[in-house]
């Protein structure tokens, strides 16, 4: 069975840095997409500066993610076997498009990452993700994305009907382990029809 999966690089790296992922993953049957971002920056200030601060630059992102979602579903991928999957700000992006843009997909995919806006952001999203399953990443403490918003993304996007999972995980670095991996593994399994049973623990 065909899937897709998007990935979107984080603040300064490259649509080839990202891609690297394809070989961690190991699926036949699966097509990747990699946008790259304008600068190797997706929008200029942290996700959670003011919204306003980070416009034109976040809209015209999104619109990219959507428009390679597009891209995806002409080849023949239909929306719910799309994984859209990101590292860091291309975390933050990916959980916003999701958000902004609701629908059953094949998943989310957030390696440190959460919704985009400051602090005392009152989230509210209309439509329902009917499903979606999702899955939430991060080291705590991690130097760019507070644990909090990690957590607060994850509590918003179940709210709108995603089948969330969350995982912190103590100490780790700014990256993507080998435990996270494994979690987007049993997303595009599960995307697929695979029967592969998520990690635990």
């Amino acid at each position: 069975m065909k899937g897709g999966m998007i990935l979107l690089h984080g603040r300064g790296a490259s649509a080839e840095d990202i891609l690297g992922l394809r070989e961690e993953f190991g699926f036949r049957d699966v097509t990747y997409f990699a946008p790259e971002a304008t600068g190797r920056a997706w929008y200029p200030y942290s996700f959670l500066a003011p919204i306003e601060q980070n416009e034109p630059w976040l809209s015209k992102s999104l619109a990219k993610v959507g428009e390679t979602v597009d891209a995806a579903m002409r080849q023949g991928i239909a929306r719910e076997k799309i994984v859209i999957a990101g590292f860091s700000q291309g975390a933050c992006l990916a959980s916003e498009f999701v958000a902004r843009n609701t629908a059953r997909y094949g998943g989310l995919v957030a390696f440190t990452g959460g919704l985009i806006g400051p602090p005392a952001s009152d989230f509210r999203y209309p439509g329902n993700l009917a499903g979606t399953p999702a899955f939430f990443g991060a080291g705590d403490p991690d130097a760019h994305v507070p644990w909090k918003r990690v957590e607060d993304s994850a509590r918003m996007l179940a709210s709108m009907g995603a089948d969330v999972t969350l995982r912190r995980y103590p100490g780790m670095p700014h990256t993507v382990s080998r435990e996270e991996i494994d979690e987007a593994k049993a997303i595009l399994a599960k995307t697929l029809g695979w029967d592969v049973q998520a990690p635990t623990g």
